[in-house]
């Protein structure tokens, strides 16, 4: 599967710093948004970029492997969590509804038959994954429906005015499957090995973690670890992983800025990076979850987040919270006096 992806065109990139640079405040004052308001311009292609119609997708999806006891919630909680998102009830509703961003939830593969809901997208690949502990989590045909779903949604987004999406999930199980994703695409070698990037995810004690990561090696030792990212995705996602990452990849394609969340969408983002590299220079790092593998994903990418809030939520609360900063980016590129029109005086 192609992608038509075009890194932005840096010719632009003078004019913005000078811009940047000759507000009334000294060089590099305002810290991580200067840098932020650059790549916004970037991926613009504009010196007064504008932000419009700002939207948060939740893909939901379950994990075979949950009912092997990966997380310490039962399955059951995906589904319950889709409704408590469709009854606006959710940490994710809360913050979308202060920050004025537009919330979508789309069913990538629940187990659970919802029918048509005002604010669902049913986008069902199956009702669920199979467990990636004795199978493949999906075929290579379900793998690539989900992707090329996911970048339907993200397109669709963008023909009706969007230019900035977040991305959040649902999944219980799929922190499991997102430390299996960053082990296989990172490597043990860049930091990546199984002990380090799986965390307690929804609140394991001890011996539960002992136990999933056990059942983690487990699952690798299954399979013959494959290099390719697509087989690793077709190994060991989630069908809200894989149209998360063709969401993103489908995003970049129609020049929108992607908010990435924590864990396990970086997860998505991996694999996304890995089929398309140019996906990177649109995405905007929220912050850093406190799940242990976030890290090294973060660091993998080059990444650097704009706060850390040892949240470890998911649904996209993290990109929700971030979209302030964003707004403030934009803000004082396009509002903030320069030297010149307030009629301050320079360094001598």
């Amino acid at each position: 599967m192609d992608y038509a992806i075009t890194p932005p065109d840096q010719t632009i990139a003078t004019e913005l710093r000078h811009k940047i640079d000759r507000k009334t405040k000294p060089l590099g004052a305002l810290g991580r948004l200067e840098p932020l308001a650059l790549q916004i311009g970037l991926v613009q292609q504009t010196l007064t970029p504008e932000l419009r119609q700002p939207h948060i997708v939740v893909f939901a999806g379950d994990h075979g492997a949950a009912r092997a006891g990966v997380s310490a919630y039962p399955q059951d909680v995906t589904w319950q969590m889709v409704e408590n998102f469709l009854a606006g009830g959710a940490a994710i509703n809360v913050f979308s509804r202060q920050m004025g961003l537009g919330l979508t939830v789309v069913d990538a593969g629940v187990n659970h038959d919802f029918g048509k809901r005002t604010g669902l997208i049913d986008a069902k690949i199956a009702p669920g994954t199979a467990n990636y502990i004795e199978e493949a989590a999906m075929s290579a045909e379900q793998r690539d429906a989900a992707l090329q779903r996911g970048r339907e949604i993200a397109h669709a987004l963008a023909d009706n005015g969007c230019n900035c999406v977040g991305f959040g999930e649902m999944g219980i199980g799929n922190t499991a499957s997102a430390s299996l994703l960053t082990h296989c695409l990172v490597g043990a070698e860049r930091g990546a090995d199984l002990y380090t990037v799986t965390g307690r995810g929804t609140g394991l004690d001890d011996a539960g973690l002992i136990h999933k990561r056990a059942l983690l090696k487990q699952a690798l030792e299954r399979s013959d670890r494959p290099a390719d990212p697509l087989a690793v995705l077709a190994e060991y996602g989630g069908f809200e992983i894989a149209m998360m990452a063709g969401a993103m990849l489908g995003a970049a394609e129609r020049r929108m800025l992607v908010l990435i969340d924590g864990f396990i969408v970086t997860s998505a983002l991996l694999v996304a990076h890995a089929i398309d590299p140019n996906v990177l220079p649109y995405c905007v790092f929220a912050h850093r979850s406190q799940e242990p593998g976030h890290r090294v994903q973060l660091d993998h990418l080059l990444a650097e987040p704009l706060m850390s809030l040892d949240l470890r939520l998911g649904e996209g609360t993290g990109a929700a919270l971030a979209w302030p900063l964003v707004q403030a980016a934009v803000s004082f590129l396009n509002e903030m006096a320069s030297f010149e029109s307030a009629g301050v005086s320079d360094q001598g």
